[in-house]
């Protein structure tokens, strides 16, 4: 049995407060969030139904000029020179003076992820912890993405698929553990569309997998896919070989290289294939193999729900492609949030965090909270959850 209930809140309120800090890549996010008391989270398994309120929900992003990525030091300078402005503005948002008496917990993202990013965050919740006498819970990055979407959606226990720029992972919850299924093998799939985009030399502003969706979308020749490897092995993929051989493409087309078939007709050397082709191509080629290993994952539990989380999850095309899949699987059913929550954010720490919070766990040495730059998700056992 799981009682969501067993630490009470302070000073004697009937709600948990939570503030969230996350920094593992060029997002900074910080988000505050309440819990209420409900009875029903005293037994049973039902951490998805908190009733949460987002109190505030603010990121700002380290954004580099087109066909540049992103310098962990670079990176790190911008979440150190933005870190307390926007704690003061999430504060003021939520309606809090009072940061020593109004929170209950700090949370702060221990890893996976960049490591001087992560670094600037935890010296910033610690300080803060520190400065208001208000605990510390580090958070994995993974659990946080999960726990909000599970929150969101109200999904209840989905096979997960975790996508992001650092990470790909298809998850099924078992035994107070999120197990890991199947994962890439060398890129995750943000990555890879982040580093084509390099090579595109299109902004990066808002994001590169963004801007990518939105040329995929101009495409005019849908019905003549180009031919891309397909690596999935078992319930594993791979996408550097990919990712080598469309840069290899993108780079022939702009040097005009008529020797390419492939890209110019053969007699008159006419131009067949576009830079949009290229990139519907390649989403329909990744999320094809996505698909692939969840739809594995799903028979394998015999579950008929999936979570899309991480900040790939907010690709409209990823969703469609994996609701026809579910729709032929017994009728299932595909949960996502939108941007707010998919992209890295300070409220899904805070809410995996007061998730922790609830049931204990909280740092006791200051020790406990050195970042690590490698920290699985089935690293963690999910005491909030029933077997």
């Amino acid at each position: 049995m799981v009682d969501l209930n067993t630490i009470s809140p302070k000073n004697g309120r009937n709600y948990y407060i939570a503030l969230g800090l996350e920094g593992s890549a060029n997002k900074l996010g910080i988000g505050i969030v309440k819990h209420p008391i409900k009875s029903q989270l005293s037994s049973g398994d039902n951490s998805h139904q908190c009733d949460a309120q987002i109190l505030s929900n603010i990121r700002d992003t380290y954004i580099t000029p087109p066909g540049e990525g992103f310098l962990p030091r670079d990176t790190a300078r911008h979440h150190r020179n933005w870190c307390v402005r926007l704690i003061k503005k999430a504060l003021k948002e939520a309606g809090f003076n009072d940061p020593s008496n109004d929170i209950d917990v700090i949370c702060f993202t221990k890893g996976p992820g960049m490591g001087a990013p992560l670094h600037s965050v935890a010296i910033i919740a610690r300080t803060c912890s520190l400065l208001w006498d208000i605990p510390l819970v580090g958070v994995n990055h993974c659990i946080g993405h999960i726990e909000m979407g599970r929150e969101i959606t109200k999904a209840e226990n989905p096979v997960v698929l975790y996508v992001s720029g650092g990470n790909t992972q298809v998850i099924a919850y078992s035994e107070n553990r999120y197990r890991i299924f199947g994962e890439t093998l060398d890129v995750a799939i943000g990555n890879c569309l982040d580093r084509f985009a390099r090579t595109l030399k299109i902004p990066n502003h808002p994001s590169p997998g963004y801007n990518i969706e939105q040329l995929a979308l101009k495409c005019q020749n849908k019905d003549k896919l180009i031919e891309l490897p397909y690596t999935v092995k078992g319930m594993d993929l791979s996408m550097s070989g990919i990712l080598a051989y469309i840069d290899s493409l993108a780079k022939d087309l702009f040097r005009g290289n008529k020797q390419n078939k492939l890209l110019f007709d053969k007699k008159t050397g006419k131009q067949k294939v576009t830079i949009e082709d290229l990139c519907y191509s390649l989403q329909e080629n990744l999320f094809a193999m996505l698909i692939e290993i969840t739809e594995r994952a799903m028979a394998h539990v015999n579950s008929s729900t999936v979570l899309i989380v991480g900040g790939v999850g907010c690709n409209v095309r990823l969703q469609e492609m994996m609701a026809v899949m579910c729709h032929d699987r017994a009728n299932g059913k595909v949960f996502a949030t939108d941007d707010r929550f998919c992209i890295d954010n300070g409220a899904m720490i805070a809410q995996a965090g007061l998730l922790q919070f609830r049931m204990g766990d909280i740092v006791k040495d200051l020790k406990e909270t050195i970042v690590t730059q490698k920290f699985r998700t089935d690293e963690v056992f999910v005491s909030w959850r029933e077997k």
